[in-house]
């Protein structure tokens, strides 16, 4: 049988750049160098591409089978590369464009949370022209609607890049300048003191499946950068010391999640516990970190299936849904209808 050639894609403009690369070091590694031809394609943070076989011009014959996005944040997670693959007609791992989309915006990805009917913590979305027009103005709004603490995040990054957990009202305003340098708006969370910070990996195209849960226990006081890629002392238990109940409901709510967005391939859904057991949705990450320390190949490596084989069922997905998508109809007249133009 000759080799699938995948062409891993990393690197990228986004704040999540650094933990890309690691990410892609990572799957490179771990790919079935018997059953892959790998093609590295790195995106510099101007948007060079360094390497690779596509350039600027996505329809040229790239003799690729199969594109392993492995881009975290904005230009990668967010519907546009997944776009840029659209036209070139080339399988891909992952979310499509829509999905990817709604998914890294965490305002419009609560809106379809809600609508699905999942639990979550009261938000509020603020633009960067609404806090410079009227910071007293949305500062009064965010204590009144939220109160202390909450978290500040920007709307379109993952990697707890920018985030800030806000405890008093001297903290508020360099926590919307933070979040606001790396987006044009900021979703502000009620912050929920006591919290168990869970996680759980979904896996599928049509029929999803969700692997064990596992908590993180952070190094910091919340789970921030640092604590996710940097700190030797945050804790990752798996599975999560949970009731049965609380498993089933979380890996529920998780499959419930990620057919909300329309996902496919991949996702990470993190969850809150809080101090009565109960279960509440944070948000989903459809292209989750696969360093050697993510969550999102460990969960699924306590669950019964090692890295290389999830890789392997990741690229099996994306040439799955292709074949689905070749299959559509892209004229409105039959081969042959006197008719067509």
């Amino acid at each position: 049988m000759p080799k699938l050639k995948v062409g891993v894609l990393y690197g990228g403009r986004s704040g999540e750049h650094e933990v890309s690369l690691l990410s892609a070091q990572s799957v490179i590694n771990a790919l079935d160098k018997e059953k892959y031809e790998i093609v590295p394609m790195k995106i510099d943070k101007d948007g060079r591409w360094l390497d690779g076989i596509i350039y600027a011009d996505p329809t040229r014959n790239s003799g690729l089978d199969v594109v392993f996005p492995v881009l975290h944040g904005p230009y990668g997670e967010d519907g546009t590369i997944q776009g840029l693959l659209e036209l070139a007609n080339l399988p891909y791992v992952g979310a499509g464009v829509a999905a990817s989309a709604v998914s890294m915006d965490k305002a419009f990805m609560r809106v379809l949370f809600r609508q699905a009917g999942l639990p979550l913590l009261p938000w509020e979305v603020v633009f960067n022209y609404q806090w410079q027009g009227d910071p007293a103005g949305i500062t009064r709004q965010l204590e009144e609607s939220l109160g202390y603490p909450m978290f500040v995040k920007p709307a379109n990054l993952g990697s707890s890049v920018g985030v800030t957990k806000v405890k008093t009202r001297s903290q508020l305003a360099p926590a919307l300048e933070l979040a606001l340098s790396f987006d044009r708006k900021a979703v502000i969370e009620k912050g929920l003191e006591g919290a168990r910070e869970i996680e759980c990996s979904v896996l599928g195209h049509r029929e999803p499946q969700a692997s064990i849960p596992g908590e993180i226990v952070p190094a910091n006081e919340f789970y921030d950068y640092e604590a996710k890629y940097h700190s030797e002392d945050s804790e990752l238990i798996i599975p999560a010391r949970l009731s049965g109940e609380q498993i089933r409901t979380i890996q529920e709510y998780a499959c419930r999640a990620f057919k909300a967005v329309d996902c496919s391939g991949l996702a990470r859904v993190d969850f809150f516990v809080d101090r009565q057991g109960g279960v509440l949705v944070n948000e989903i990450n459809t292209m989750p970190g696969f360093t050697k320390i993510s969550m999102y190949p460990k969960l699924w490596e306590r669950s019964g299936l090692s890295y290389p084989a999830l890789l392997d069922r990741l690229i099996e997905i994306a040439l799955e849904k292709y074949r689905e998508r070749q299959a559509l109809r892209t004229s409105l007249f039959e081969a042959g209808d006197d008719r067509a133009p």
